[in-house]
């Protein structure tokens, strides 16, 4: 028979709960002597449907007794103030993340068609990701497994996962119906000289036309991030590093992994080296194809490496990595971004969404059952990246590792 903690009508699972407050059991009951200390200044964006739901329970059972959130700012990012404020709350949002560097977020809602009539918006908005991605400029969206002491879920070791934040199709510009004719794509240089980057005979009748660019200039600073991390991860045995990409036939993908290499063999080889981390792959940083890549991932449930990918095959890759890890609940995401000086901005979230049919159940009266693992997670690491920005709270560290 299941045994649960209860938050209101939402459920917790006591198999999950060893990793919720690292453990929710002890930790809700005798996490800190002190209640309502001041917790550093974090930035709060609320979503909606269950995720939101439970995170109001979350804060209210597990939070509030032990720290006065005053000195967070609170961001209402569901569909209806987004249309209500013509996004100015996002705007606002971004600009505070921007500023304090320390963020959480609940899973939001893009719009469809259909929720734009449910809902009665004047549009269906855009996802917040990208003007948050761009407002803090980001580098890297960091995707791990998370692991349960006594559990066995999909991957035995953890599995890392850097995804380049910015470029690829997520920012495409692109016209559709375009006829017969030519397609002249012309990048006009800081100093006004024009470069033809490529030009093309469109010979159908229907055509769409797509340019999107990927920047290189900041693969440096995610692949410190991701060396770095591999380096220490599994309890500081390390994991084997891989780059992803398609660089055979997308040529232009070659400048990504000229850059990751470069940092690698002059700033971590040999640690990797002295680690025994690159015995399996020829003493050398490994590239793999994405082809392999998604054929590995199913493979390899021993675990043990991390992957590094461009924006578009690292959101598809650490899908099927979430998959293989039994869920998205399973999965933690960060995104690494980094001020004009040089302080890091990361943004926490659960790396699923709202969970819309559950919320449905809910609302009709029925009972629910969450895990809740990702988002207490992210939370967490929020409230950790806060401390350290604040000049080192052990306070807060000791609150979220009881």
């Amino acid at each position: 028979r299941r045994r649960s903690l209860i938050l209101g009508e939402t459920m917790i699972s006591r198999r999950a709960a060893p990793l919720l407050g690292r453990s929710v059991l002890r930790g809700h009951v005798a996490c800190l002597a002190t209640k309502s200390e001041p917790a550093p200044p974090m930035v709060y964006i609320k979503g909606e449907e269950m995720t939101r739901y439970t995170m109001d329970l979350i804060i209210k059972k597990w939070i509030d007794p032990h720290f006065d959130t005053g000195g967070w700012e609170y961001f209402d990012l569901s569909c209806k103030n987004r249309d209500d404020t013509e996004d100015k709350c996002l705007f606002d949002a971004v600009a505070a993340g921007a500023r304090i560097g320390a963020i959480f977020k609940e899973p939001t809602v893009t719009p469809t068609a259909i929720q734009k009539e449910l809902l009665g918006l004047k549009k269906t908005w855009g996802s917040p990701n990208g003007a948050m991605r761009r407002g803090w400029n980001g580098i890297t969206i960091s995707r791990d497994t998370i692991h349960i002491e006594g559990m066995e879920l999909g991957y035995k070791k953890p599995v890392l996962f850097e995804r380049h934040a910015v470029g690829g199709e997520y920012g495409a510009g692109f016209k559709a119906g375009i006829g017969k004719g030519k397609v002249v794509t012309v990048h006009l240089g800081a100093d006004g000289d024009a470069t033809i980057v490529d030009q093309r005979d469109l010979s159908d009748d229907n055509n769409a036309v797509v340019t999107y660019h990927n920047p290189i200039d900041n693969v440096t600073d995610l692949a410190h991030h991701f060396f770095a991390r591999c380096l220490v991860a599994d309890g500081g045995k390390g994991v084997v590093p891989y780059v992803v990409t398609k660089k055979t036939v997308f040529k232009w993908q070659e400048g990504f992994w000229v850059a990751m290499k470069e940092v690698f063999d002059a700033h971590y080889k040999d640690k990797y080296l002295a680690k025994g981390l690159l015995e399996t792959v020829g003493g050398e940083l490994p590239h793999l194809i994405s082809d392999a890549a998604t054929m590995q991932i199913i493979r390899w449930t021993g675990g043990g490496f991390g992957m590094a990918a461009h924006n578009y095959d690292g959101d598809m890759l650490t899908d099927e990595v979430a998959q293989v890890h039994r869920s998205p609940g399973f999965i933690n995401s960060v995104l690494i971004g980094k001020k004009a000086n040089g302080e890091i901005i990361k943004e926490y979230e659960a790396s699923h969404g709202t969970v819309a049919d559950m919320d449905a159940a809910r609302l009709r009266g029925e009972e629910t059952s969450l895990n809740p693992l990702g988002m207490v997670e992210a939370l967490f690491g929020a409230m950790d990246h806060s401390a350290d920005l604040a000049g080192g709270r052990d306070d807060v560290k000791d609150f979220t590792a009881s």
